[in-house]
């Protein structure tokens, strides 16, 4: 059956914020169809991709998406049309091409990742082959990789920064399962440890509704405050802190650097680089924390390999804005020992191939590997499947709530029962 692509069709849905997106629908002349959507950052680094927005008063306050279904339309569609959908290189080539952009300016990433990626799903469906299967073999074309465990669940269980209330500095508070505990048992005790902060929230008279991404945005006066209440929350529950769960952390740093330094509500004078970097040493020392993710602004390359030095034998430092998903500067980080784990977001690069390549140059040089969600999520569960595809080491998906959150943890649930049957 032939799987050459037949005709492409995109239309503006809603993501999980109430804003506009790109969703794809892709059909080969076989018949089959593979449709995507792609999610929106709130906390957005300056070296990510463009997502491509109207600014357009009179249309959903400027955010709507027209321009990019246009691109799809009129640019890319064109030179896709009749293209065999299993060469999803050469076709995310056609697309880098055609926009010509270091950043994807022109036609937006978010045009061009909906087509990518409907195009692989349209491909694997084709194929009659489980998605993440299909997307295995495509990555083993960039490195070799056997599919042996689901990968760990990080839960962000409480919203700070521009994904919470406004109160609290830090953007997520995460406890991260053990990761010698299967999937199922890691997302039961993630779910389960999140009722028990709930409990405490409303026991404390604290604001129990939750952010973006589903964690609780309580009304807390330091950041420390949000520690103690996921200590609190632990110790109530059957789990052992520092043997079944641990804390992670993303702060988010580049979003309240000021002049000044790093300015947080524990004291009322900013922090110099050096200052903030043995903040967090002594944080670790109470907390012992597993992942610190963006705990530097971005382009503060000093301040990145001087923590790493300091902290990166104890826990994961770990690059979202900083890195961009960009392999220049993983590239770089990975030369200047800058980091020593990657959050990979298949919007901040554009394409399929270009996440691919990416995810490839970490695992090459030992650099651990975080498959992550946006702020802004649909539906769509793709990213599961990529997930166990490139066998990510971590995955960070949101609190075990909303919707568009727990599809995903359910994909890896449906994943999980038919790699490893449980007896």
């Amino acid at each position: 059956m032939s799987s050459k692509i037949q005709s492409i069709h995109s239309r503006e849905i809603l993501d999980s914020r109430g804003n506009p997106t790109v969703e794809t629908t892709v059909t080969v002349e076989s018949g089959y169809t593979g449709v995507a959507s792609v999610p929106a950052g709130a906390s957005l680094g300056k070296y990510e991709a463009v997502e491509l927005r109207d600014k357009d008063p009179k249309r959903y306050d400027g955010m709507g998406v027209l321009t990019a279904i246009k691109n799809i339309d009129t640019v890319i569609t064109p030179h896709l049309l009749g293209s065999e959908a299993s060469d999803q290189q050469s076709i995310d080539k056609i697309m880098i091409d055609l926009d010509g952009t270091s950043q994807k300016s022109k036609l937006g990433a978010n045009s061009m990742l909906s087509v990518s990626l409907a195009i692989a799903t349209a491909s694997a469906n084709s194929l009659r082959v489980p998605l993440y299967r299909y997307l295995n073999t495509i990555f083993s074309t960039y490195r070799s990789t056997v599919i042996t465990r689901i990968p760990t669940p990080t839960f962000n269980v409480i919203n700070g920064g521009k994904h919470g209330a406004g109160n609290l500095d830090f953007q997520e508070f995460h406890i991260v399962p053990a990761t010698g505990k299967s999937y199922h048992d890691a997302l039961e005790l993630g779910e389960e440890i999140y009722q028990a902060v709930k409990k405490i929230l409303i026991y404390r008279n604290a604001v129990h509704s939750v952010g973006d991404e589903g964690g609780f945005a309580p009304d807390l006066f330091t950041n420390i405050d949000a520690l103690e209440v996921l200590s609190q929350a632990i110790r109530s529950t059957k789990y052992r802190f520092g043997s079944d769960v641990f804390f992670g952390l993303d702060i988010a740093a580049s979003h309240f650097k000021k002049k000044t330094g790093y300015q947080i509500k524990d004291r009322p004078s900013a922090y110099s680089t050096k200052e903030f970097i043995q903040y967090f040493q002594d944080l670790h020392a109470k907390y012992r924390l597993l992942l610190l993710e963006d705990p530097l602004e971005e382009d503060d390359w000093d301040g990145w390999k001087t923590i790493t030095n300091v902290l990166g034998s104890d826990m994961l430092i770990v690059g979202d804005d900083f890195l961009a998903t960009n392999p220049e500067r993983l590239t770089r980080a990975i030369n200047e020992k800058a980091c020593s784990a990657i959050l990979l977001k298949p919007n901040q690069i554009g394409t399929l191939s270009e996440f691919f390549n990416v995810v490839a140059i970490a695992k090459s040089h030992d650099i651990k590997c975080i498959v992550s969600h946006r702020s802004g999520e649909t539906n769509d569960t793709f990213i599961a499947d990529l997930a166990v595809a490139v066998q990510s080491d971590y995955v960070k998906f949101g609190a075990p709530a909303r919707g568009e959150r727990v599809a995903k943890y359910n994909r890896l649930l449906q994943i999980e029962s038919e790699l490893f049957p449980q007896k």
